[in-house]
């Protein structure tokens, strides 16, 4: 309410577009694995962490501090057995205790400093082309990263995992020479990964078709680098799913990017998502300036 009172909100008019949300195209199902080498005790940051998602939707959580794995969707507690979170609970604890091991064993072969914060990640999962109810699949990842960069990652077309720094070769060799892993972790990528995923995506299709339109505001404010100017914001918020299209007008003219400030698209927290771009005009021009957005559902223009 604050913000509406020191922000202008020009609506000059709409056109609506209306299209069928569809369960096509890509699709993903990716778990990463995240363990620090010590506590943070920080609130939210636990020192092992795994988190299932289907597209961009949180599926299931597991924590170190929680010691259980569980659903994140509502369809997720109602469709999977409690067997499947039984073991899915105790494949997460066998995990926390694997990555706390290769911490440790990563730490002393890159000689680094034990109290420093070290952290290990692993995300593996894949994508899959869905049409007509069926789903073809299309690539598939598992890759290990240490302090944010790459450490190790499979080769699944060759069925060999790639070294990118020195300190990974003992752990390449070592896996490699384990044809049976290498074996399993193709099956996984190829089959398996894509079961899950497409037994997901049955169980979840109506939640998953269920889509929100944006809400799109023009906005305008004194700039706070010259008071001659304004800062003109296009918003669009609360829209689902993430994909938008957004263009900053003048007359019939989209400006150049990079001419456009950006946010990006970011999550809100409640399941849909918000862009902003904002551009500094002259107040006298301000009535040129319009908002393009166009969104899987609806196609607007302010």
């Amino acid at each position: 309410m604050k913000m509406r009172k020191m922000m202008a909100a020009l609506c000059l008019c709409v056109t609506l577009c209306v299209l069928a949300p569809a369960l096509g195209g890509e699709h993903s199902l990716f778990y990463t694995y995240t363990a620090l080498s010590k506590p943070l005790n920080l609130t939210g940051i636990y020192e092992f962490t795994a988190l299932g998602m289907l597209d961009d939707r949180e599926l299931d959580y597991y924590s170190s501090e929680t010691q259980v794995k569980v659903p994140k969707q509502d369809w997720m507690k109602e469709k999977m057995e409690k067997d499947y979170w039984d073991k899915g609970t105790q494949s997460r604890k066998s995990k926390e205790q694997w990555f706390k091991v290769n911490v440790d064993i990563l730490m002393e072969r890159m000689r680094h400093n034990k109290s420093d914060l070290h952290v290990l990640q692993w995300r593996h999962g894949c994508v899959v082309e869905a049409e007509n109810g069926d789903s073809k699949y299309v690539r598939g990842i598992d890759e290990y990263s240490y302090d944010g960069a790459e450490f190790l990652s499979f080769d699944d077309e060759n069925s060999r995992w790639i070294a990118p720094v020195q300190a990974a070769e003992p752990t390449k060799r070592k896996w490699d020479e384990v044809s049976i892993l290498n074996t399993y972790t193709k099956s996984y990528l190829e089959k398996e990964c894509v079961e899950w995923l497409t037994k997901f995506m049955d169980y979840g299709q109506q939640e998953l078709r269920k889509f929100s339109p944006p809400e799109v505001h023009l906005l305008t404010k004194r700039s706070v680098t010259n008071s001659k100017k304004l800062t003109l914001t296009c918003l669009a918020t609360g829209f689902y799913p993430p994909d938008v299209e957004m263009q900053v007008r003048k007359s019939t003219t989209s400006l150049p990017e990079h001419l456009v400030v950006s946010s990006g698209v970011r999550p809100n927290g409640d399941g849909t998502y918000q862009l902003r771009k904002s551009v500094e005009i002259l107040e006298d021009e301000k009535p040129l300036y319009t908002c393009y957005v166009n969104h899987i559902e609806k196609e607007k223009h302010y």
